[in-house]
C-alpha cells in the first residue's frame, strides 16, 4: 500500500458533535475572523497581521512566569530569536523547545505565548519558543533546519542557560507539529537521536495525502482548519514538487525506527484526524514508545481555547505529565 493512496470509506462519515466550550471558541474566531479579508487574499504582510490580531486575545492572562527573556540563536540560515520561559516552579531542569503552528506561513511565538506559559506552567520545565522564518520568504526545508539548529545550539548551550543537556524535548502543533518530527527524523539520521528525550506532537499534518474522510468531514471550513487554506500553506511552504515527497516532510513516507518516544495530542474534529490516527497505527506496528489521545469533541488550534475549555486545559495537563514520565 502506497502512502498517497487514497484512503477513503464509504461514506465517508458525518461529522462528530463538537465540545459545547470548543464551539464557543470557534464561534468566537470565526467573528472576529469575520471583520477582516480572507488572509489569502492580501499580502502575506497583512495576512499575518490579521492573524495575529484574531489569535491575540487567546494568548492573553494565564500562568505568570518567574522570568522571560528574548535572544538570537545562529543558525546555518542566520539568526533566529528564541524566547525563553521560565516557570515559578521549576520541576523538571531541561528544557521543552516548541514550534509553533500557522501552516508555516502564519502565528508566531506571540500568537503561542499562553500555550507556552501553559507548558512551562503544568510541567514545571523551562520553555523555549523557536520563531522560525515561514514562507513564503523561507521554503523547505529552511524553517526545519533551522529548527534542528536551534536545537543543537541549546544542547551545545545548556550549562550557560542553566538547563540540563540530558533532558530536551521538543514539540509542536500544526504545522509546528510536522517540524518537530522532521526535526526527530534529521537528528536521527544526522546520528544526533541521543539529543532528544521525547517529543509532543500537536495535531500535526504528517502526509501529503489529502483523500482521506476526515479532510471530507471537517475540512470545508467550518471547523477552523479548511482545506482550501491548507492548499495554500503547502503551496507556499513548498518550493519544488520533489520536496512534496521528501521524508523530513512527508513523515509518513518515511521510516519511523529508532525515534525518541513521542506523545500525540489528536483533535477529532479536523481534517487532519486521519493524518495523526495513521501516524499513531505505524508507531504502534513496528513497537515504537508511542502514546496518544484522541480528545472528543475537539477542533485544530484548539489548545489556545484554554481559557473557556476545560478538555483544554485537560490536554495540558496529560502532556505535562508525560514530559515528566519521560524526564528520567
Amino acid at each position: 500500500m502506497h502512502p498517497e493512496d487514497p484512503a477513503f470509506t464509504l461514506p465517508t462519515g458525518a461529522p462528530a458533535s463538537v465540545d459545547p466550550q470548543i464551539r464557543e471558541f470557534l464561534t468566537k474566531m470565526a467573528a472576529d475572523a469575520a471583520k477582516y479579508p480572507r488572509r489569502d487574499t492580501v499580502s502575506i504582510a497583512e495576512g499575518r497581521r490579521i492573524g495575529e490580531a484574531v489569535r491575540a486575545p487567546w494568548a492573553q492572562g494565564g500562568p505568570e512566569m518567574a522570568n522571560t527573556t528574548e535572544q538570537y540563536v545562529p543558525t546555518r540560515h542566520g539568526p533566529v530569536r528564541v524566547r525563553i520561559y521560565t516557570p515559578r516552579q521549576r520541576v523538571m531542569p531541561g528544557a521543552f523547545l516548541y514550534i509553533h503552528g500557522g501552516g508555516f506561513v502564519l502565528f508566531s511565538i506571540d500568537t503561542h505565548d499562553r500555550v507556552m506559559r501553559e507548558y512551562a506552567e503544568r510541567a514545571g520545565i523551562v520553555v523555549i519558543g523557536i520563531d522560525y522564518t515561514r514562507a513564503p520568504e523561507a521554503k523547505f526545508p529552511q524553517p526545519l533546519e533551522e529548527c534542528v539548529d536551534v536545537v543543537r545550539w541549546v544542547h551545545a548551550q545548556a550549562a550557560t542557560l542553566g538547563i540540563d543537556a540530558k533532558q530536551l524535548f521538543v514539540g509542536g502543533d500544526s504545522a509546528g507539529g510536522n517540524l518537530s518530527m522532521g526535526t526527530c527524523l534529521t537528528l536521527r539520521d544526522e546520528g544526533d537521536a541521543g539529543l532528544l528525550r521525547g517529543a509532543v506532537l500537536n495535531y500535526g499534518a504528517y502526509s501529503n495525502n489529502l483523500f482521506r474522510n476526515s479532510v471530507v468531514r471537517y475540512g470545508a471550513g467550518d471547523y477552523g482548519l479548511s482545506l482550501h487554506m491548507m492548499i495554500w500553506f503547502r503551496g507556499l511552504h513548498i518550493g519544488k514538487g520533489e520536496d512534496f515527497y521528501d521524508r523530513r516532510y512527508n513523515i509518513l513516507g518515511d521510516s519511523l525506527e529508532n525515534l525518541p518516544p513521542l506523545f500525540m495530542v489528536i483533535t477529532e474534529c479536523d481534517p487532519l484526524y486521519d493524518d495523526n490516527l495513521e501516524l499513531d497505527r505505524r508507531l504502534r506496528a513496528i513497537g515504537a514508545d508511542v502514546e496518544s489521545k484522541v480528545y472528543p469533541g475537539t477542533v485544530h488550534s484548539f489548545l489556545e481555547a484554554v481559557s473557556i475549555a476545560d478538555v483544554a486545559a485537560e490536554a495540558f495537563d496529560d502532556t505535562a505529565r508525560w514530559l515528566q514520565r519521560k524526564a528520567g
